[in-house]
């Protein structure tokens, strides 16, 4: 009688040593590695000019972020900036009676991809001003009260007195203006909003912000 898996005159290996001697003789598959740019600048290196262009139109046709970031990339068009900001203010300000949800990571994500495609200081600053103008309005708009849209809010509020602070002081001042009224509104939100965005812009600002109305 056959035990422990093995059977009288024919010795054999139950089935799980068998797998693993089966694994053992196949040895481990190599595993695929991901392309890298290496790869993808190997394979350019055959293309010619026209292929190059034709590549590029494809890609341009396929994505409405890469004819974003081309358009910025060459200052082409009457506002470079008109694909981030509709990015932005999609997730920022969504229509609600539509249920759409609001996406603090997609509306930062674009301002990156701007930074990627061309990232021009004046440029940059008016989409980090732009974020906490439509972050701000929002939640006023529609007594939005979340603590992670308002701690990203703050955030961007930093970043854009960062940019805006190296800028020239003619363009400076635009920004700074349009910051104020955001602090302004950020007293109306409560949660510590305005107080944390006063404390910011006393540092970055030559100008002290007024009390808040």
């Amino acid at each position: 009688m056959p035990r422990h898996g093995i059977t009288a005159g024919h010795p054999q290996i139950a089935t799980g040593g068998t797998s693993r001697i089966l694994r053992l003789r196949m040895g481990k598959r190599p595993a695929k590695s991901e392309p890298t740019w290496t790869d993808v600048t190997t394979n350019l290196a055959s293309f010619d000019r026209a292929a190059l262009l034709s590549l590029i139109q494809e890609l341009y046709a396929a994505d409405e972020g890469n004819r974003a970031f081309l358009h910025a990339r060459f200052g082409l068009g009457e506002d470079p900036l008109k694909a981030y900001k509709k990015t932005i203010d999609r997730w920022l300000w969504p229509d609600v009676f539509r249920g759409q949800q609001t996406s603090v990571s997609r509306a930062k994500r674009a301002i990156s991809k701007y930074k990627k495609a061309l990232g021009d200081p004046v440029s940059l600053a008016e989409l980090l001003v732009f974020y906490c103008e439509r972050a701000a309005g929002f939640c006023q708009d529609v007594d939005h009260r979340d603590t992670a849209y308002f701690d990203a809010l703050v955030r961007m509020f930093e970043q854009a007195l960062k940019v805006t602070s190296n800028l020239p002081g003619n363009i400076q001042n635009g920004f700074l203006t349009r910051l104020e009224r955001v602090r302004r509104v950020g007293h109306h939100l409560g949660h510590g909003v305005g107080d944390d965005m006063d404390i910011l812009l006393a540092q970055f600002s030559p100008f002290q912000p007024d009390s808040p109305q």
